[in-house]
């Protein structure tokens, strides 16, 4: 017979017999002294032990484990395993021995196991953030805080926290911050009146969010500034908006740098026309209700996702926009905490979750409406007219490059 044949017909038998035997207990080789055989005997399931071996006309014999006494696996073995494992100062029993598993001990929390004993997580120093939190086998992982962070305590959890954005808020950066410190804002004390200013409003937001590609190369912003027509926004201004701002609103606030730059062209003239119409649209669902409380607006900003506006913010708004423009200025404010999310979806998760708040009905008729209105064909008809009919397919191939 063809010797390949051969071999192929016993792998054969064999993988048929595995098969058959798959389900059956894993067997161990045992010398018969009675019979001067050797014998294939069942293991003994977890939680037992080989209390008689098998012989050539009787089964392996198991017995269960006795207490403090444990055996995981299958086995031939003559005894169970103890469970000799004692929980140490500061570490507390994970998982209770049983006759099936051992005792297992951990750290208490806020420590780690090194050389069997359970010390105290690092602490990150002022300066630097946790960049992996310590766990029961893993000390703290500190990271120095990036360029736009800092961290001013000494702590085992806290990771570094972004820089206040002083003119988000109205404010101008009294004492920039660093890696230890905070920016320090305080109230312009120009001649001029203070403004709400909100940077971008939805109705920009709307109209200028498709623009950001899922992925960013590192010198997009240059790239969408060139495909721009009209007056371009100078080298200088887009260094500033990469400084200042993160990357999705450096998108923003470039479009409505070069909008502005351009205001005085016919078809730029028509776009900003569409973006006010649109704004006094929003403004006139929202402003129905300017008569919102301070506990009303907090109740508001806790329903939406993420990061929370604070307390802190809410007043401030209150004091400088008017009582028409706090929601969508509070709105602008939770985008930004929250790395320039969609502002329209945490609205619309939030209302969900305003039902169970005694909160104006009317109020959330209006914001649903704003809703509808920004999802309409409108805002479709201004992205059809502002970047496939000015840009063209200049934007859409540099967005095709970056994704």
């Amino acid at each position: 017979m063809n010797k390949f044949l051969c071999c192929t017909l016993v792998l054969l038998d064999i993988s048929i017999k595995w098969t058959i035997q798959d389900d059956s207990p894993p067997k161990y080789p045992h010398y018969d002294p009675g019979t001067s055989r050797q014998l294939l005997c069942d293991q003994c399931p977890p939680g037992s032990y080989v209390k008689q071996h098998c012989t050539a006309t009787s089964p392996t014999q198991c017995a269960p484990c006795p207490d403090q006494y444990y055996a995981e696996e299958w086995n031939s073995n003559d005894e169970c395993q103890y469970c000799s494992a004692v929980c140490k100062e500061l570490q507390y029993i994970k998982q209770e021995c049983t006759s099936t598993q051992k005792r297992i001990c951990e750290c208490v929390e806020g420590r780690y196991l090194e050389l069997e004993f359970c010390l105290k997580h690092k602490e990150c120093p002022p300066g630097f953030g946790v960049a992996q939190p310590g766990t029961p086998e893993s000390d703290t992982v500190c990271k120095r805080c990036p360029e736009g962070f800092f961290s001013n305590e000494t702590s085992s959890k806290a990771a570094c926290l972004k820089h206040t954005n002083c003119s988000a808020l109205g404010f101008k950066i009294a004492l920039k911050g660093n890696a230890v410190r905070d920016n320090v804002c305080q109230e312009n004390t120009d001649t001029t009146p203070q403004k709400c200013g909100i940077d971008v409003t939805l109705c920009e937001e709307a109209l200028f969010r498709f623009a950001v590609p899922t992925q960013l190369t590192p010198n997009w912003l240059n790239i969408l500034a060139d495909s721009l027509p009209g007056t371009k926004v100078s080298t200088e201004n887009i260094e500033k908006i990469k400084q200042r701002h993160s990357s999705q609103e450096q998108t923003f606030q470039l479009l409505k740098l070069w909008k502005q730059q351009n205001k005085e062209q016919d078809m730029v003239k028509k776009i900003i026309q569409d973006i006010d119409l649109c704004e006094n649209s929003v403004l006139k669902h929202i402003g129905h209700h300017p008569n919102l409380t301070f506990e009303h607006l907090n109740t508001l900003m806790g329903s939406l996702p993420g990061k929370k506006v604070g307390k802190e913010d809410i007043e401030r708004t209150m004091k400088l926009c008017q009582p028409t423009e706090q929601v969508l200025k509070l709105l602008n404010l939770w985008r930004i905490k929250n790395g320039d999310q969609d502002t329209i979806k945490g609205l619309m998760y939030g209302l969900k979750h305003l039902k169970t708040y005694h909160f104006p009905k009317r109020t959330i008729q209006s914001l649903k409406k704003v809703i509808k209105f920004l999802h309409r064909f409108t805002m479709y008809r201004l992205y059809q007219k502002l970047f496939l009919e000015m840009i063209g397919n200049q934007v859409k191939s540099v967005k095709v490059r970056c994704v």
